[in-house]
């Protein structure tokens, strides 16, 4: 997801997501620990996608 795209969300939309993406980031990181992992790239974008939505909640809190 891009910037632009995750302000134009609302608060709880933002919430939902980050939470699905918490998720998806420890599935991910139990898949790689038990070495069923095909991209270990994902890991690294999901991390990415989470900083970037709690960067814009920040922005939003100020």
């Amino acid at each position: 997801m891009k910037a632009k795209q995750l302000r134009e969300m609302s608060q709880d939309e933002l919430q939902g997501s980050l939470a699905d993406l918490e998720k998806r980031l420890f599935d991910l990181r139990s898949q790689a620990v038990t070495e069923k992992l095909e991209n270990s790239k994902s890991i690294i974008n999901v991390r990415r996608d989470i900083a970037r939505i709690r960067t814009v909640l920040r922005e939003r809190s100020e």
